[in-house]
Formats: C-alpha cells, structure tokens, sequence
C-alpha cells in the first residue's frame, strides 16, 4: 500500500510530495524501514528497495511483519540527479530532525523522522559521491556501537567503520533517529550515479538475512554466502590524500590487502608528460575506499585503508 507522508504544493502546479511503500503480512508486530534517495545522486539504494520489494512480495508467506519502503527522502533530487535540495541549496541530511514550522523541506524532514520513529530497525542506505568508490559497508557512531554493531554483522557487507562521536554530524537522519531510541543503520556502497548490481543484490540478501534473525523472514538463508565484516573503530583508519593537483590514474581496486610502500596510482601531469606523484599505501591493510574521479587537487581524497 503506497501512502503519502508529506505533500504540499509547488510553484508552476508541481507537488512535492514524500511517499513510502507498507508491505504488512502476519502478525505485522515488528516493523522495519528501508531509506534511501536522501541525496539524489546516490542511486544504490534504489535498485535495492525494488529488490528487496520483488522478493517479499514473490513470497509474501515467508515474511512476518511490516516493511516501509521510502525509495526517494529527496524526490526532486533524484529527479534532477542533484546531490542536495535543488532551488533550495540544501543538503537533506543535514537538516534532521526538521522543524513542523520551518520551510518545505524542513516539514518534510519532520514528517520524514515522525514517521520512521518506533521502528525495530531502520537502514539509511547511500552511495558515495561520484569522487569515491566504497565497498558495501556500515558506518556507525561510537556511541551506539553497542546497539548497532551485532545487527550490522548479519547485512553481509565487506565493512563495519565505527566512527568517533566528534565525526558526526547531529542533523543527519540516522542521528536523529538513534537519539532518540530507534535504531537506525547507515549503508555506504558503490560509486555517485551509477547501481552496481552484484553490491545491491549482496545487501539485499543481507536485509533478508537481518529480517530472519529478527524473526520477520522464514525464507531459508544460505549463511556461507553471508560475508563477516572486517571491524575499524579508533584510530584505525589511515587517509591518503593528494599533494598536487592532477590527474590521478590508477588501476588499483578496493577489497583487497595492500601494502606498505605499493603504489596506489600516479598523479599525472597531461601537459608536461610527466609524473606529478606516485601515491603509495602509507600502511599494509584493507583498501575500503578510492579515488573514483580522476581530476584531484592537492588535499584530494584519493584512498582509505584500514590498518592491520
């Protein structure tokens, strides 16, 4: 049953409007929500949600309980493929837990945390920017590691990066939401404005799997093929960054074990024909993140690596 959270009236007879898919069958007494398309050039989740969907419903006797689906927080983002609120020039996740009696996109926000609070569990799923490239991975406040690290283990994603408290940033939907007791779960994967469809698929088997320990999916899991997440909290991550501007090029592919000293890529020069910098792995670990855009500047974020 579709149903509309937020609707309201737009210049030139446009509606915006924030709606969300109830799919209910048993006892319907555990309820879990699936977000997603918060900033509009973040597409991963949007296979996701069609996925997840298809499945259930396919099967609708396996599943016990109530699944909200919200494919689009920021639809005129995705329909314009703006990372923020186009005509507004605001980021949607950094505007929560909104106000009933700001602006648009502020009452939007409100209804959006108003409607998902009370959940058992809520997965704010994202993609990266068109600059990075991330494995499938849970990113989590120190604060609620407790709470939140034991389901992450079950979404068969590659990565669980436990961030300190000073990192995070109050207006987001998922701090929002954890604050104030519903447990709420931010997925990272892929690359801006594309869909891989081999992570979107792993996170759906995970999602089921989540729904199986919870007791909301009797569908039978497959627990080889559910990945264990490598863990980082603390000082674990180390950050490679540009120092020039250039063109970095590189053949180099997250999920894998690098090196100390192996060379990530080259920041070239296409006018001088020369070498600018050979970035190399400052430590040996797990490479989680890289550069996926070639134009960088110096201080550019061009990888991460989780040290082991």
């Amino acid at each position: 049953m579709i149903t509309t959270i937020y609707s309201t009236q737009l210049p030139v007879g446009e509606t915006y409007s924030v709606k969300k898919n109830i799919i209910s069958h048993g006892s319907g007494k555990k309820r879990v929500c699936i977000v997603t398309g918060t900033h509009g050039d973040e597409l991963e989740g949007q296979f996701v949600c069609y996925q997840l969907q298809h499945d259930i419903l396919e099967n609708i006797d396996l599943f016990d309980g109530t699944l909200n689906v919200y494919p689009a927080l920021n639809p005129l983002g995705i329909d314009s493929i703006s990372r923020g609120v186009p005509n507004f020039d605001l980021d949607m996740n950094r505007i929560f837990p909104g106000d009933p009696e700001g602006s648009v996109i502020e009452q939007s926000a409100h209804a959006i945390v108003e409607d998902l609070k009370g959940a058992d569990m809520v997965i704010d799923i994202h993609s990266s920017n068109i600059f990075l490239r991330e494995v499938p991975q849970v990113r989590i406040n120190v604060n609620c590691k407790d709470t939140l690290v034991p389901p992450a283990q079950f979404l068969n994603l590659d990565f669980v990066w436990v961030h300190d408290a000073a990192t995070v940033l109050e207006s987001t939907l998922a701090h929002s939401l954890n604050s104030t007791g519903t447990p709420c779960l931010v997925v990272e994967q892929g690359v801006g404005m594309r869909i891989n469809h081999y992570y979107g698929h792993r996170l759906v088997l995970g999602l089921k799997n989540l729904l199986n320990e919870m007791g909301m999916w009797k569908g039978e899991i497959d627990k080889s093929e559910i990945h264990q997440p490598i863990y980082s909290e603390g000082d674990s991550v180390a950050f490679v960054n540009a120092s020039a501007s250039g063109i970095f090029s590189t053949e180099c592919h997250n999920d894998r074990i690098v090196e100390k000293g192996e060379s990530l890529g080259q920041i070239i020069s296409p006018l001088t024909g020369k070498i600018i910098e050979d970035v190399k792995a400052p430590e040996r670990g797990y490479l989680f993140t890289i550069r996926a855009y070639p134009v960088c500047y110096e201080g550019s974020l061009l990888a991460r690596i989780h040290r082991l």
